[in-house]
């Protein structure tokens, strides 16, 4: 969703309004009614007085105690120079991965496990195969890989019909590496968790693959190395 509107405040200067079950429900009905399908985990008191902080899915927004009016963007601190917003989504990430759970990705996973990343990937995505080629590499340094499929050509896309065919083989992992290096797979369909990867990722602000989140629900878009990668997590 495209940011409406960002918001700078000196947190020292404001009061915090307590959430009553009145404001949370005007504001559950508003935004019920405002994104139907949508659904809010959490209304909680934000750090500015009158608005309150409304996490849905894997996102943060910010709403009027009468649920009238919302705004999505990155809420400051000025007098800290820290990005509040930011910092809180870190942890609405981490919370909608361990949901998902690891049930529903492809993890390739070393001996001895230092550090967790999970990884929306598109099978034909260039710079997400260069990753996969790399992965014993990742392996080596201790670091468990987590896919998700993000196909960004859309649903139905060979791409996407791809990610399902890898979802429904008999070893998955053995079919995303195949599929990575351009190999054809039998085409299969079953239930699989494509459309939920892709809705989360669209959830998380996806404007590439592939797209890297840490364990701690942080984020790093693009390929970043495997020596790279393994000195941001060790001083994440």
């Amino acid at each position: 969703m495209k940011k409406i509107k960002y918001i700078v405040a000196l947190a020292a200067a404001t009061l915090i309004s307590p959430v009553t079950f009145a404001d949370e429900a005007a504001i559950k009905k508003a935004l019920s009614e405002f994104m139907p399908g949508g659904q809010v985990d959490s209304v909680k008191s934000s750090e500015v007085r009158g608005l309150y902080e409304v996490t849905m899915g894997g996102n943060i927004f910010y709403a009027s105690e009468d649920g009238k009016y919302l705004l999505q963007g990155q809420l400051f601190d000025v007098e800290a120079k820290k990005n509040v917003t930011e910092a809180k989504l870190a942890s609405v990430r981490k919370a909608s991965l361990d949901k998902i759970g690891e049930q529903k990705m492809i993890i390739f996973k070393p001996e001895t496990s230092k550090h967790v990343v999970s990884i929306f990937t598109d099978i034909d995505c260039g710079y997400c195969r260069k990753l996969h080629s790399e992965i014993d590499q990742y392996m080596a340094q201790g670091i468990t890989i987590r896919y998700m499929f993000f196909p960004r050509a859309g649903k139905g896309s060979d791409s996407y019909k791809k990610a399902v065919s890898v979802w429904c083989a008999a070893d998955k992992n053995k079919a995303l590496t195949a599929a990575k290096k351009g190999e054809n797979l039998d085409a299969k369909t079953c239930e699989n968790p494509v459309d939920e990867h892709m809705a989360l990722g669209e959830a998380f602000g996806m404007n590439g693959t592939p797209m890297i989140v840490t364990q701690k629900g942080n984020i790093l878009p693009g390929y970043v190395p495997a020596p790279q990668l393994a000195k941001v997590l060790a001083n994440e």
